[in-house]
This record gives structure tokens, sequence and C-alpha cells, in this order.
């Protein structure tokens, strides 16, 4: 594919604090700029990434940061307008403003890069949605969701997409891989505070934590109330840059993969965090959600648990061959379908499929 101007206008790349954002559009931007195209990423400058960067000046890409939404349209009016694909991602601020204003710009191809597709659904199922609104859905040239499988069928035959496409996250083998370092816990789980989630959390962890005081635990992640009542075993880490995941999959025995309510509902959504840890050859235990079995085979490469004894059992009755096996094989599943360097020749596919945009853009 011949080398194409694209603009993403997302939530962040510069911080991943609190969100699950910024690394996947690292490793994308990383990967569509060493297949070369040309990405600029426009972010709102708000406090809570601002005092919270760990990537600062991304070194792939342009970044450029704005105040407001007049600052935008006066800043950036012939960056979108000369654009062969303006991407609008999921939580923008003024989504709803920013989608009306891009669409009315743009002359080449716009999509909808949706990475909290069943939290959006839900929204507009409500007509809560804050960042995407329905009639807005038909006119954007592709539909791309963090979710799969039924999912896009709805999309397109209740709302209306043009084109709904899957677009999973992915894993930037760059940063994530296999390291030797000293155990330290048997069980972690990496992720923000979600009241639906926190329940399974608690079966699937906290409760075997409980049960087993010799065990070491762990639970990195930002948010989560200050009433909770961990184990005494349970190690708690506020905030975990991007920069230590990797060290910190690699001092587990096996990592906690749970899932968000909306997520299990819908099926084939599969979170970024689940993706990294396989890279790392971390062996992966997880909540069960429809398609997750097209992803990673239970019992060969990842462990399905019902509840906390499941949990029990295998941290204490797998050998350590039996754990490296499975971590080793799902590594292999996840670098032969789901880097990066995956994920942007999808995207270049895609916008073959679209072929030339149907609109033109405001004088």
């Amino acid at each position: 594919m011949n080398a194409l101007g694209i603009v993403i206008v997302g939530l962040s790349i510069t911080s991943s604090w609190g969100n699950g954002h910024a690394t996947t559009y690292r490793g994308l931007v990383r990967a569509l700029e060493a297949r070369g195209h040309r990405v600029m990423f426009l972010e709102r400058d708000v406090p809570w990434y601002r005092d919270n960067r760990d990537l600062p000046a991304p070194p792939y890409g342009q970044t450029a940061l704005y105040a407001s939404i007049e600052e935008l349209r006066e800043g950036f009016a012939d960056t979108i307008r000369d654009a062969d694909l303006v991407i609008v991602g999921s939580y923008v601020p003024d989504g709803v403003a920013v989608s009306e204003w891009v669409l009315a710009q743009a002359r080449g191809l716009v999509a909808f890069y949706d990475i909290d597709t069943p939290i959006t659904l839900a929204a507009l199922e409500r007509n809560e949605a804050q960042y995407i609104a329905k009639p807005l859905i038909p006119r954007f040239d592709l539909y791309l969701s963090f979710t799969g499988g039924p999912t896009l069928a709805r999309l397109e035959r209740q709302f209306g997409a043009r084109r709904a496409r899957p677009l999973y996250c992915s894993v930037d083998t760059a940063h994530y891989f296999p390291e030797d370092q000293p155990t330290r816990w048997d069980l972690g789980y990496l992720g923000t505070y979600a009241a639906d989630r926190q329940p399974v959390l608690e079966r699937l962890l906290c409760d075997p934590a409980a049960a087993w005081p010799a065990g070491r635990f762990v639970v990195a992640g930002p948010a989560y109330p200050a009433s909770i009542a961990w184990p005494t075993n349970v190690e708690r880490i506020d905030h975990l840059p991007p920069s230590e995941h990797r060290g910190f999959y690699n001092r587990q025995r096996f990592t906690l993969n749970v899932t968000r309510a909306d997520m299990t509902a819908c099926g084939y959504a599969p979170s970024v965090r689940l993706f990294e840890a396989a890279a790392c050859a971390a062996p992966i235990v997880s909540d069960w959600w429809p398609g997750l079995d097209e992803l990673l085979r239970p019992g060969e490469e990842i462990v399905i648990a019902r509840d906390g004894y499941d949990v029990q059992e295998l941290l204490r009755t797998w050998d350590e061959g039996r754990r490296r096996r499975m971590g080793e094989r799902a590594r292999a599943r996840i670098l032969a379908q789901h880097t990066a360097e995956h994920r942007a020749a999808e995207l270049e596919a895609y916008v073959a499929e679209c072929g030339r945009p149907r609109r033109a853009a405001a004088g």
C-alpha cells in the first residue's frame, strides 16, 4: 500500500494513567510508521494526564496537544483536511463535537476507533453516551472495534455502521518479552479499579490469598477505594507505568485476567493486558467470556478459572515445567496473530476495502 497520511484524535498516547488506550495507540502508531505511513496523534491536554505522563514525547509519529475543541479547530483544520485517514477514538473529550467537525472537514476516510465497544453500546442504549452519538455512526467510513464476534453485525444492523471491523488491542513485542527474573508473587493482577470487575477479582485473587496465607499476591492499578479490605498477603501498587509492566509479569508465577461485565456479555473483547502477559510468557488465569477460546486454547495456552478453588489448585499443584510450557505456547500464539504489526496490516486492509471516501470537505 502507498504511504498514507494518518491523523488519530485519541484519548491519550502520552499517559497510560488509568487507561488502556495509550499502550494500544503507542504500538499501533509505531507499527504504522515502520510500514512507511505518516502519523500524527492529537491529544486533549487534561490535568490528570498532564500530571502523569510516562511518555511525554513519543519517539514515533508526531504528537500534538490541544487545550480545547476551539484550539483543535483553529490549529489543525488543514491537518484533518489533508489526511488520507482520520481516526477519532472513544472517550475523546467532547467526542461528539470533535467527530462532527472531523466529518465536515476531512477529504479522506474517517473512522471511529472504539476501544470500549461494549461500554459504548450500553451507553447508547441508555441514551447516555458522551463521546459518540447514534446519528454519527452511519457517517463513518469505518467503525473499528476492540470487540469482534456478533457485536460487529449488531453495529451494522442496529446502528447503521457502514463497515464494522475488528481491530483488537495488540502487543508491542519490542517491549514485552520473557526475562529471567526472580519470582516475587504467586499470582498478580494489573488493572484500574472497576466496580463491576471487583467481585471477580475478589473471588479469583482475594479468596485464594485468604485461604493460602503463605502465598504471595499483588494487585497493581489506580483508583481502588481505600475501603477495600485486602488480605494481608496481597501487595498493592497504586500505579505501574508501562515501562515496568514487563518486569511485573516476569516476576509472577501466574497472572490473572479479569473482564468487565459489559465485555463479558458481548464476548470477543480481549484486554491488552492479556496480550502483554502472554508475550512475556506469563501463564494466564482468566475468567470466561465467549470468544476467548478463539484467541487462546483453554488448558493449553490459558487456564479458565470458575472460582477461587480452581485458582488455589493450580497455584499449589502445577509444577514448574507445566507452568512454563503453557506460558511459552501462549507467547507463540500471540506473536503469530496479535502484535502491533498485525493490527497495522489489518488497518491497511480495511482502508483498501473502503476505496475512495464519500464526502467532500467543507470549504
